[in-house]
């Protein structure tokens, strides 16, 4: 059998964090999902994929709105239940989205993304090229400080089983809307952990690349 071959993961220690493109507001206000939209789960089903090539057209406001409560936004305002499962309701997962105007993370029981650093760090978010184009990068950070509230054999295979749940719900509203997007494992903990100014207790683990794909020409 053929064994994969990556470049070693200090291939990026040298790479900066890019300037933020000018203005980054500390609060980005999303409007209301529209729920009545999309096309129905079956056919969403057949479609998902993953792509690896985007255009560099912005994501609309009204899409980041859709795609980040897909992800994890609450569904069930009474409870403060999410779209995604998580077990005992911890929610140990944190969704933080790269943008060119700084790393965001999204708050779910405000619906709106908060500033936690005015840097461009999309090119940080993985080992390939095209994450860097990509109009946004979704980052899957485990918060040990809620996570650790599980017993530690428990915590690896709950946190996988929220962070799965959570890109899958994007990579469903992302064949649903005509959006591309893919989910990467790849990339450098320690390097994406410092761009975005996380404290010890949060580690990224997963990121997803969302936007439009590349029309043939």
């Amino acid at each position: 059998m053929n064994e994969l071959r990556f470049p070693p993961y200090d291939a990026l220690t040298h790479v900066p964090k890019a300037k933020a493109a000018s203005g980054s507001p500390a609060l980005i206000d999303l409007p209301p999902p529209i729920l009545g939209g999309g096309t129905p789960l079956m056919v969403a089903l057949a479609r998902r994929k993953s792509v690896r090539e985007f255009s560099q057209a912005s994501l609309s406001i009204q899409q980041m709105s859709e795609l980040l409560w897909a992800a994890d936004g609450i569904n069930r305002a009474d409870s403060g239940g999410r779209t995604a499962p998580s077990a005992h309701g911890v929610n140990e997962i944190d969704v933080y989205a790269a943008l060119p105007e700084g790393v965001y993370r999204y708050d779910p029981a405000a619906h709106k993304l908060r500033l936690k650093h005015a840097v461009d760090a999309r090119n940080l978010t993985g080992y390939q090229d095209f994450v860097a184009r990509a109009p946004l990068d979704l980052v899957y950070v485990v918060n040990h400080a809620r996570a650790d509230q599980f017993p530690q054999t428990e915590r690896d295979t709950f946190a996988g089983v929220a962070i799965g749940a959570i890109s899958q719900n994007v990579s469903l509203y992302c064949a649903a809307s005509g959006l591309a997007c893919v989910v990467r494992g790849w990339l450098n903990h320690r390097l994406l952990a410092n761009a975005m100014s996380l404290n010890e207790d949060e580690v990224p683990v997963l990121a997803q690349t969302i936007g439009h794909a590349v029309v043939p020409g």
